[in-house]
């Protein structure tokens, strides 16, 4: 039987570039839904995303980066997808290069794949500034999960029925990529990165300013270290809902 996957894009403010990633996703892979998770935008995303033809939740406000995607993991749960994958609005991750990212855990090679900048030559990489942090949590992670890990900031990812069920449960609210690294491998995912390529963003700009910076690097930091004092909570069992 095949495996039904969902494309979950949180989107705040990107009807510029949305319609575009959609039309993409739907040429390259026309065997996965599309769900636009409209995180209170202000202009025209949601109306854009359904023209496209993509599922469109809307959020009454804005959550933030990890209520979005976690509403997209509830959708998923709920409607019994067994593989998910994580798209931005803004175009930076190709739809040409998702099956890297959704094959190997249609094959049960891994519980969860991360697209990484850093393990190939090419492509958007971002600024020296920005990989210097990347380098930083990469080798923080690394060491707490005591597995090579080198990008930990990359959003472009995909899950199984297992890690659906993590990230519908619990998933970090602020900045979240590095956190449900370590999150999922405390409670016994499998963990593969694939090297991809990534572009710069077509339309918006980044929510992450200077002073952003500061915060990330900080709040990441702490929510890491708390996290090694956390418990695995209990994950939801088929039909629970």
């Amino acid at each position: 039987m095949a495996k039904r996957c969902l494309a979950i894009i949180p989107a705040f403010n990107e009807a510029g570039a949305v319609g575009d990633v959609i039309r993409a996703i739907q040429r390259e892979r026309p065997d996965v839904d599309v769900a636009v998770i409209d995180d209170g935008s202000r202009d025209a995303t949601a109306k854009v995303a359904r023209e496209a033809g993509a599922i469109v939740l809307q959020l009454p406000f804005n959550l933030g980066i990890g209520g979005a995607v976690q509403t997209g993991y509830k959708y998923a749960w709920d409607n019994g997808y067994d593989i998910a994958i994580q798209v931005d609005a803004d175009g930076q991750h190709p739809p040409s290069e998702m099956s890297k990212v959704i094959d190997p855990v249609a094959s049960g090679e891994a519980d969860m794949v991360i697209g990484t900048r850093f393990r190939e030559e090419g492509g958007f990489k971002s600024s020296a500034v920005r990989r210097i942090g990347i380098a930083m949590f990469a080798w923080l992670v690394s060491t707490i999960i005591r597995e090579k890990v080198t990008d930990t900031t990359s959003g472009f990812r995909a899950v199984n029925r297992k890690g659906i069920a993590l990230f519908e449960s619990d998933y970090p609210q602020d900045y979240p990529e590095v956190e449900t690294q370590a999150l999922a491998h405390k409670h016994g995912l499998r963990l593969m990165e694939v090297p991809v390529q990534m572009e710069e963003r077509q339309a918006g700009e980044s929510s992450i300013k200077l002073w952003g910076s500061f915060y990330y690097v900080v709040k990441v930091t702490l929510a890491l270290v708390i996290g090694l004092f956390r418990k695995p909570i209990p994950l939801p069992e088929e039909g629970g809902h």
